[in-house]
């Protein structure tokens, strides 16, 4: 069995302590990271190796994005794409060498606040890197994982109010769609709705401004570990750690574990 693992961290250096207390209380094999905003240089590399992960592949950025896949077990960076088509730094890819799973790491664009990209560049970055990923997709030939921030949330189930947030960035029907089109390129299933049905609750996000999160609850599932057939058949268990949006200086976002028989 093993256990892969998603966080947008927003920030791995300032909050390490609290990747290490994840690390040391839930312990996945692999862990993906987005938004860790720092440059390779400067990633923790040694606090990892210190708690058993090893195996690190750092595409980093100063200040801003970067993403950063750890392992305690064996695997071989193979590709960093630039879907951004900018130089940002938002993907990288590895292949785990014991199953030869490739495991992509990726923060897709927020998208700005306005869902119009005539008056939002933005907003056309997002749907423009999601075409390049779609022309990926359709070429992909391994067992893969996608996993990371999408910043989408698709289905009606995946936030807290449908209505109220068919024209907010995130839910929006064109984004919807255009993240069908990536999903359907390689008939990628979605491992967390396969595990956790709708309309069963189920968000990984929730605002900065909310000043108590569980009481408003105004959560979206902006966070997902998507796989090839044959790979998401292999899935056993899927978990939301929602407890660590309580934790003192807390990323907004929430960890997301899937266990396979590989």
């Amino acid at each position: 069995m093993i256990s892969i693992a998603t966080w947008n961290i927003n920030s791995v250096r300032l909050r390490m302590p609290l990747v290490e207390r994840y690390l040391k209380e839930h312990g996945p094999d692999v862990l993906c990271l987005q938004e860790i905003k720092t440059v390779a240089e400067l990633f923790p590399a040694q606090a990892f190796a210190d708690l058993g992960y090893t195996y690190q592949a750092v595409h980093g950025q100063k200040g801003y994005h970067g993403v950063a896949t750890v392992a305690r077990i064996p695997f071989t960076e193979v590709s960093r794409y630039d879907w951004q088509a900018n130089g940002e730094a938002r993907h990288v890819g590895v292949r785990l060498s014991d199953s030869g799973v490739v495991v992509e790491n990726v923060y897709i664009p927020a998208g700005g606040d306005e869902p119009d990209r005539t008056i939002n560049p933005k907003f056309g970055q997002k749907l423009d890197f999601l075409a390049r990923m779609t022309e990926w997709a359709g070429r992909i030939a391994d067992p893969t994982l996608i996993l990371g921030d999408f910043n989408i949330a698709p289905l009606e189930s995946d936030v807290w109010s449908h209505k109220a947030l068919l024209k907010v960035v995130s839910h929006t029907p064109i984004e919807v769609e255009t993240l069908a089109r990536f999903q359907a390129a390689h008939d990628f299933v979605d491992i967390g709705r396969q595990l956790i049905a709708a309309p069963e609750r189920y968000y990984s996000w929730w605002s900065y401004r909310a000043k108590d999160w569980r009481v408003n609850d105004k959560g979206r599932r902006l966070d997902h570990i998507w796989g090839s057939p044959s790979v998401a058949a292999q899935a056993r268990a899927h978990r939301v750690f929602e407890d660590a949006r309580d934790w003192t200086q807390c990323s907004d976002h929430v960890p997301l574990i899937t266990e396979f028989d590989l």
